[in-house]
């Protein structure tokens, strides 16, 4: 047993499940609040800049994360950010106030940052370059996974308004307390990692090395989040039930579980830039084709699932990119600043798309999420390197 959780497949797999229930806690926090909110009289500007607490907390924290990594290992981190995350959800049913949960959200965000970065950068560090693609595939399927079953849940709030709360952090107890079983590891790091000039300096480098890697999560963090805090906004609007909201952003996720894995193996074979072109391409124009039939709420559930293949690995997709571009003394730095990128378009994606329902009353929502995918591709297309490096 000692020997089996001291292995990489093991610690592979404990991860694994870590990220997929912190992924549960996110896909049911961002509709679950949304909705509680839109009963309660809260605007949808409000609703979606109280959403963007949790990213505030993930960019906010992002510049200390690589010396505090480098220096204590991955384990702490994991250890650490994983309790930040209890004790908030944990502590959303004591007081009911918008700027109470918007601090919660923000500690959330800051305890997400730890967990992710360090369970990230351990994965794409350890990782052969042949199998790259599909172990990064399966940590992206494995939070999608959490993050579909997420919004399963939120009508729980119509049996007791506590309940969903106390699951998801009942849930992240029992993946957090997985870590203890793990032993501490290290990144590689040059004589220049430490210190506050060596980091700026690696924050430069990585950023002209890997900036088209960088869009993709960027892209995904605005849509995932605008979908999930604000479309239930637009989809109650609608007239669709808190059930069928639930499922359709549920089938966004189905959708992505799907094509996961095969898209990773397909990036390992024919490259990511290629893949990501089919994938936002292909999200694009399914969210455009469901501006169409929105109305009925069954084709635009079968419409998320279409776009959801798509797009669901672009985040993915993204930190395999920036792999392959990044030297291996900087993945912790490229690591960090592809959590940055999905955070600030984490940040950007509910206000714009709660500003977007407030100033258009005639045009769709998904308009908004289109436009952003295709703008992300021809970007990809025209700007990105042709070739990976090993």
């Amino acid at each position: 047993m000692k020997y089996f959780l001291s292995s990489e497949r093991a610690r592979f797999w404990i991860l694994v499940a870590i990220v997929s229930i912190s992924g549960f806690s996110q896909g049911m926090l961002l509709p679950l609040i949304a909705v509680i909110f839109e009963q309660d009289g809260v605007s949808s500007a409000l609703n979606g800049l109280s959403a963007t607490g949790l990213y505030i907390g993930i960019i906010a924290v992002a510049p200390f994360m690589e010396p505090q990594l480098r220096k204590f290992g991955f384990k702490p981190l994991i250890l650490v950010g994983g309790a930040m995350v209890i004790l908030a959800l944990l502590s959303f049913p004591l007081w009911k106030s918008v700027l109470f949960w918007f601090v919660l959200r923000i500690l959330i965000g800051v305890g997400d940052q730890a967990l992710h970065f360090s369970t990230q950068t351990w994965i794409t560090s350890t990782s052969p370059h042949h199998k790259l693609g599909r172990n990064i595939a399966i940590y992206g399927m494995s939070f999608s996974v959490g993050f579909g079953a997420g919004p399963l849940f939120v009508p729980l709030v119509e049996v007791f308004e506590a309940l969903p709360f106390i699951i998801s952090g009942v849930l992240c107890l029992i993946a957090w307390s997985l870590v203890f079983f793990l032993r501490n590891d290290f990144p590689e790091h040059s004589a220049s990692s430490m210190g506050a000039k060596g980091t700026l300096q690696r924050f430069r480098t990585a950023l002209v090395i890997g900036w088209v890697a960088f869009l993709p999560p960027l892209g995904y963090g605005f849509l995932e989040a605008s979908l999930s805090a604000i479309y239930p906004v637009y989809a109650l609007r609608q007239s669709f039930d808190i059930s069928m909201v639930s499922y359709i952003l549920a089938a966004f996720s189905i959708g992505a579980i799907a094509t996961q894995l095969p898209l990773g193996e397909l990036s390992d074979r024919i490259g990511r830039k290629k893949v990501l072109m089919i994938a936002l391409s292909g999200g694009g124009l399914s969210f455009l084709v469901a501006t169409f039939f929105e109305s009925n709420a069954w084709l635009t559930l079968v419409l998320f699932v279409v776009a959801g293949m798509f797009v669901g690995s672009t985040f993915s997709l993204g930190i395999s990119y920036m792999t392959d571009l990044m030297p291996k003394e900087l993945l912790p730095t490229g690591n960090l600043l592809c959590g940055v990128a999905f955070s600030v378009g984490s940040l950007i994606g509910p206000a714009a798309g709660g500003l977007f329902l407030e100033v258009t009353e005639q045009l769709s929502f998904l308009l908004l999420i289109t436009g952003i995918l295709l703008t992300l591709f021809t970007i990809i297309a025209f700007k990105g390197p042709h070739k990976q490096t090993a």
